[in-house]
């Protein structure tokens, strides 16, 4: 269709150029009219920059399978398109959003190269603020999100160092007792081979003392008031028999699951005059199983929390893969475990009938620690119930979506803000302490690399974030995400 520079110059964008500018952006562009329908797609390559002369059109941006309306408008002059052009080959020139047209609709269309060398030659100055503003803002971003990952591995170290402590100090103090147990062992073993056994006692003893170690392994767990009446049981039998100090070996060997029967096979193996040598050898074999079974707690757990850093961290599997949803929960739940204390209770809704999934683990796990950070801090934060709370996390099918819900019980986010949440380096929390870039990251975690959507319900006492992902995914785009 014909350009009229005067058309064109009577719309805002254009309205101090000259006649001359105005010719040659009649003469380098075109006005084209378009049917209902779409104009350019999201993700395609941005080839052109549109100016409305008269129409409708709609912005739309994909949110997981959705196209969401972000604009709707007739006014004249408004622009879309290939509005980075001038950047060139610095950043990806694709479109940022889906255009449309809900009547024929006239535009002003400007090819994107001729756009940026317009932009350069006549506005240089303004090129360079506006260069500045995007790779600043860019930059900005970048660092502060590097930021937001070292504190969170800072975090992540520090619980994991103390959940490793833990069973680390309980290995080595089991150890340390172990080590006495078996000396005073050799000495009670001593004392016995000393006595006058005949060769049928001493084998009839150490078949007792293997028996011992099987049932030291499959005690049964019994309740306190079971335990309390088998130890004063035990300890009378023991006091009976002129057992020194029974009120201290009964507990050890309730807890090793014997009874009064064992001790009865035991007198009936020797005289009357070693029996408390023979005791004391059996007690020290007990304490020497259950020592060793606290060791192999300990190193398990230990074991543990390693393969949970891994499962959380990723290093040693493909960026892109099949998951289990769960196994990641855990993993991050378990790095996060210090940050909860003593006032924040964990529950957890899983539906274990759902399958894996086509996702980047370590990308969602870093989704995982912002959410539960943020309902971490709601519970800890002013007004909340002196940092009590419980955050429940949930897993559920949503027709093809798999649902991951992290539930608090914290103060909940505020009307005016919740527009805002997802903004980059928007935050509620104190100076110093946020950056505002978690929930943005997140966003596009779920909605930009997973083709999900991220939402969230929030009043006093009850906010839910929600992570909805699809069961199948295309195939993998593995650009890394700017901050992410």
């Amino acid at each position: 269709m014909p350009c009229s520079p005067r058309e064109i110059g009577s719309l805002f964008l254009f309205e101090k150029l000259t006649a001359e500018q105005l010719g040659r952006l009649c003469a380098e562009g075109r006005v084209e009219r378009f049917e209902p329908g779409p104009v350019y797609a999201e993700g395609d390559p941005a080839t052109c920059f549109y100016v409305m002369l008269e129409g409708t059109v709609v912005l739309s941006r994909r949110v997981g399978g959705d196209d969401v309306e972000i604009s709707r408008t007739s006014q004249r002059g408004v622009y879309a398109g290939a509005m980075q052009a001038y950047l060139g080959d610095r950043v990806r020139q694709v479109y940022n959003n889906s255009m449309r047209v809900t009547e024929p609709t006239r535009f002003f269309v400007v090819p994107a190269d001729t756009f940026a060398s317009i932009m350069r030659e006549w506005f240089p100055m303004a090129v360079h603020l506006l260069e500045g503003l995007f790779f600043g803002s860019k930059n900005t971003q970048r660092a502060i999100g590097q930021r937001e990952r070292l504190l969170a591995l800072g975090s992540l170290s520090a619980g994991l160092t103390h959940e490793l402590n833990n069973p680390a100090a309980a290995a080595v103090r089991a150890t340390a007792t172990l080590r006495e147990r078996v000396g005073k062992m050799r000495h009670k073993l001593r004392v016995i081979s000393a006595g006058t056994y005949d060769r049928e006692t001493l084998a009839h003893l150490i078949d007792i003392q293997e028996r011992t170690a099987e049932r030291v392994a499959k005690a049964p767990v019994l309740s306190p008031l079971e335990a309390s009446d088998r130890e004063d049981a035990l300890a009378d039998w023991l006091d009976d028999h002129g057992i020194p100090d029974g009120w201290r070996i009964a507990p050890t060997f309730v807890q090793a699951g014997l009874d009064l029967d064992w001790l009865d096979q035991v007198a009936a193996a020797v005289d009357e005059a070693t029996l408390p040598s023979a005791v004391g050898w059996l007690s020290y074999t007990v304490e020497t199983e259950l020592l060793m079974d606290e060791i192999a707690d300990s190193t398990n757990r230990i074991s543990h929390l390693v393969g949970a850093a891994k499962q959380y961290s990723q290093l040693d599997r493909a960026p892109f893969q099949v998951a289990d949803v769960h196994e990641l929960l855990d993993s991050t739940l378990l790095m996060l475990s210090g940050k909860f204390g003593q006032r924040i209770k964990v529950v957890k809704e899983y539906d274990r009938a759902l399958p894996r999934i086509p996702a980047y683990p370590a990308e969602l796990n870093q989704v995982w620690t912002n959410l539960i950070d943020n309902a971490v801090s709601a519970m800890n934060g002013a007004g909340a119930d002196d940092g009590q709370g419980t955050l429940t996390v949930r897993t559920a099918r949503e027709n093809d979506r798999l649902l991951v819900e992290f539930g608090d019980t914290g103060t909940g986010i505020p009307p005016e803000v919740r527009d805002r949440v997802f903004d980059p380096f928007f935050t509620t929390k104190p100076v110093g302490e946020g950056t505002g870039l978690g929930l943005d990251i997140s966003w596009r975690i779920v909605v930009d690399r997973h083709h999900g959507t991220l939402r969230f319900e929030s009043e006093p006492g009850d906010t839910r974030f929600q992570v909805l992902l699809p069961l199948t995914a295309p195939a993998p785009d593995d650009t890394p995400e700017e901050p992410a």
